[in-house]
């Protein structure tokens, strides 16, 4: 089916008051993987290219994105496509030629008024693309000389009236809170704040996103998105699959030098983990 947007997906899920899975990619065997498995739940789904992919990809976006979008309007469920951690103009500009309907724009790494006006740059240009836009704010650190603290670094926590704040002088569609959990996490042992994700939801009014998803359990998700959480993004359990997937295929057959079969291991331990997810999240 034709592609979809990130916006319309979010939106559907705001109201329903679910979660729509975002998942990262970085192979054409990640893509394949997201998609078989949002079909076998029968749920929407979201591609995420961040902009490390990118780099990976020799800095090139469009041959990972016109494969992520091929693969997309062939898929039995709506597909959108995202542009995730965005700190370089340049590639931002290229999102809407490339398939793109949302960008999570990131200048978290500034002071707040910083990342504020950088932000707001960001949107007043994405919008008059009709470019979603997410950024991501955490706890700001600069007291007593210390440098601002990364939305994604133990212990950063998201302040609900600064985050009120931020929303309306940027103008952003969507906001990643930091409320305990961390990227690249290994082991699924984060602890949410609760308490805060409840004053988050109350004061602002526009979609809220966890990033770092792969280190919360199960529970912990189910009561996020309960709380006020409408979009959550996957990446590291998608590599946590695959890696361990061939690593396994590899040690039982050392003799093994035919790539399709360790990546046939690693893409359908994918689909499982995708498919798991998404159960969690509300697909079937």
């Amino acid at each position: 089916m034709p592609l979809t947007t990130t916006g319309e997906l979010v939106t559907r899920a705001a109201a329903a008051r679910s979660a729509v899975a975002a998942f990262n990619i970085i192979t054409l065997e990640h893509i394949e993987a997201v998609i078989a498995g949002a079909e076998s739940v029968d749920a929407p789904v979201v591609l995420q290219v961040s902009e490390n992919a990118v780099t990976f990809r020799y800095g090139r976006l469009l041959p990972l994105a016109r494969a992520a979008v091929a693969a997309a309007e062939r898929a039995a469920v709506p597909v959108a496509l995202h542009l995730d951690h965005v700190q370089s103009d340049d590639l931002l500009r290229q999102a809407p030629g490339a398939g793109f309907s949302s960008v999570m724009y990131d200048a978290a790494r500034l002071p707040y008024e910083e990342n504020l006006a950088a932000t707001r740059a960001a949107v007043d240009w994405a919008h008059a693309q009709g470019l979603w836009i997410e950024a991501e704010l955490g706890e700001v650190g600069g007291k007593d000389g210390r440098p601002p603290l990364d939305a994604h670094a133990p212990g950063a926590r998201t302040d609900p009236a600064q985050a009120r704040a931020f929303v309306t002088g940027s103008g952003v569609d969507a906001l990643a809170v930091a409320i305990g959990s961390s990227h690249a996490m290994t082991t699924r042992t984060a602890t949410l704040d609760h308490d805060l994700l409840k004053r988050l939801a109350a004061v602002l009014d526009v979609p809220l996103v966890l990033h770092g998803s792969s280190g919360v359990p199960d529970t912990e998700l189910t009561a996020a998105v309960t709380g006020g959480i409408t979009k959550v993004n996957i990446g590291t359990a998608l590599n946590l699959a695959m890696t361990g997937a061939i690593r396994d295929y590899l040690a039982t057959r050392p003799e093994a030098v035919d790539s399709r079969k360790y990546l046939s291991a690693g893409r359908e331990a994918m689909v499982r983990t995708v498919a798991a997810i998404m159960r969690v999240l509300g697909g079937r």
